[in-house]
């Protein structure tokens, strides 16, 4: 299964002094490379918010309005993708512990057996046909779901947007992000590897602190 790759790497980093948060090191690389690097199979990959030299490849583009949010930003990574993309992985640039074989798990979970809307993991009724998911995404010890580390159907993808544009009278500038899985067909994916979790992501600087632990 090919796919795409739409790594967001906007947001103020406020609790970081507003630096730019993807740009920071943890194991003497990049965040955002990190995250690039993982999806090193995707094409294209695509990144949507400000970012320094990328990799041979990667685009780059902006949100409309500038800082609209991770909607805004997702809406503007779609409008890149090349006509016939049917799978796109949707992923925040500060998560510098994801890896192809998180990236891969998900991508299974969206090809594999599903269920009917609703809001937890999907197990066909006996004797039915499974229903293909619309997004995988991982969730945490607590059942928090992690929607910017996750794999989607474009068609769903488009559709979730397209659906709070509506809600929000025809702009999706400070959507949030949850909305997105809003009525979608989830696949919850819990993360069965070794190590620490895919979708840890650093808000602060003792996540960086702690993320260089884990990449030694």
């Amino acid at each position: 299964m090919t796919y795409a790759a739409i790594v967001l790497s906007g947001g103020a980093a406020r609790r970081m002094g507003g630096v730019d948060k993807p740009a920071r090191p943890v194991g003497g690389r990049p965040m955002l490379h990190r995250v690039l690097a993982a999806v090193a199979d995707a094409a294209p990959r695509i990144v949507v918010g400000p970012a320094g030299p990328l990799p041979d490849g990667v685009l780059m583009t902006r949100e409309a309005p500038p800082g609209g949010g991770p909607v805004a930003a997702t809406a503007a990574g779609l409008a890149r993708l090349a006509p016939g993309t049917t799978v796109v992985a949707l992923l925040a640039g500060d998560l510098p512990l994801l890896s192809p074989a998180a990236v891969a798990d998900l991508r299974r979970a969206l090809q594999g057996p599903g269920g009917g809307p609703g809001s937890g993991p999907h197990r066909p009724v006996d004797g039915a046909a499974p229903f293909a998911a619309d997004v995988a995404c991982y969730v945490d010890g607590d059942g928090r779901r992690q929607q910017l580390c996750a794999v989607w159907r474009v068609a769903a993808l488009r559709a979730a947007v397209d659906r709070l544009a509506v809600e929000r009278g025809g702009t999706v500038d400070g959507a949030p992000v949850r909305g997105l899985l809003a009525g979608a067909d989830v696949r919850e994916v819990t993360w069965s590897g070794f190590g620490p979790p895919p979708w840890f992501d650093c808000d602060t600087d003792e996540d960086v602190r702690r993320a260089e632990e884990w990449t030694r």
